[in-house]
């Protein structure tokens, strides 16, 4: 029962700060400093461990087991563990991990339809302090109030892939933002250039977790997805390939990749279904994180290597 709970509860890098031992991190990113963020977070999640909100128990070794911070624990006691908790807390210091370095720059989040673009964003927003904007409804309420859907019927797809440019180039102009894109805003190299402005994150779900997304609410809101007959599981996945092909490629321009596959092996769920956008928020900063750490390596002249 131990080794379940242990494995149930096992975070990956960005709880365990022991990943960071033996590594060389340049400039102001430093191993030092994200030593002591980790053990200031442990000791955080501990104060804040509240008796009334109690899921599972996790005994000491899985939840602290270095020897400087072994002090805030008994051995082999067990704690109420409130996963949720730990989650929002880790969201919160990660944020305050990012935040310095971004220096102010925005981040724009692309993926497929579905992809949960717009949750996360938010999530991501609040905790940096940061403003959001949703790339859809800056193009409904330029077209006062026009639906997504209203207006690839009466204008096309063109049409809206215009509006679409327009909106990214006024929003590239601005700092500490947060945008949820499109799903199509990616084919536009223009769209590129506005965005990387700031920071592009993409947002990688199978298709088939799109597809029991979008076929469990309904296609109503997804011009692409309309005129198809059959299931809505079906229908859904059928186009969903067809747009990955044409797509797919275009998503790997974006500065970092958050693969919730990869986050799905790391927290031991069988399906990405499982995931909360809490942890894709957590594991956005965290390619974030790297998409920082190896631009200012890059930066770095060779003599100072």
């Amino acid at each position: 029962m131990e080794a379940a709970i242990a494995q149930r509860i096992q975070y990956p890098s960005w709880v365990d700060w022991r990943e960071f031992e033996g590594k060389s991190l340049r400039g102001s990113l430093r191993y030092s400093q994200r030593v002591k963020e980790e053990k200031r977070f442990r000791g955080l999640a501990l104060a804040h461990l509240q008796p009334e909100r109690r899921k599972r128990s996790v005994s000491s070794e899985v939840l602290c087991s270095d020897n400087n911070s072994s002090a805030l624990l008994e051995a082999g006691s067990v704690y109420p563990f409130d996963e949720d908790l730990i989650l929002k807390a880790t969201l919160q210091r990660k944020a305050e991990e990012v935040k310095p370095f971004l220096n102010g720059r925005s981040m724009y989040l692309v993926g497929m339809m579905g992809s949960g673009k717009t949750t996360v964003g938010k999530l991501m927003s609040k905790v940096l302090g940061y403003s959001f904007f949703d790339c859809d409804s800056l193009i409904e309420q330029a077209m006062n109030g026009t639906s997504v859907a209203e207006i690839f019927v009466h204008h096309g797809e063109n049409f809206f892939r215009g509006k679409e440019t327009d909106a990214l180039k006024k929003l590239s102009s601005m700092y500490q933002v947060v945008v949820s894109t499109g799903g199509g805003a990616v084919i536009r190299p223009i769209n590129w250039k506005y965005m990387h402005k700031g920071i592009s994150i993409w947002l990688d779900v199978p298709l088939e977790a799109l597809a029991h997304r979008i076929a469990a609410v309904g296609t109503g809101s997804r011009p692409l997805l309309h005129d198809e007959s059959g299931d809505a599981y079906s229908v859904a996945f059928k186009r969903l390939s067809t747009i990955w092909d044409e797509r797919g490629e275009a998503y790997a321009n974006a500065n970092a990749r958050v693969s919730l596959e990869n986050i799905a092996a790391k927290r031991g769920y069988k399906d990405v279904s499982d995931l909360t956008p809490t942890e894709i928020a957590i594991e956005a900063f965290e390619q974030v994180l790297s998409f920082l750490e190896k631009e200012e390596t890059m930066e770095i002249p060779d003599g100072d290597l």
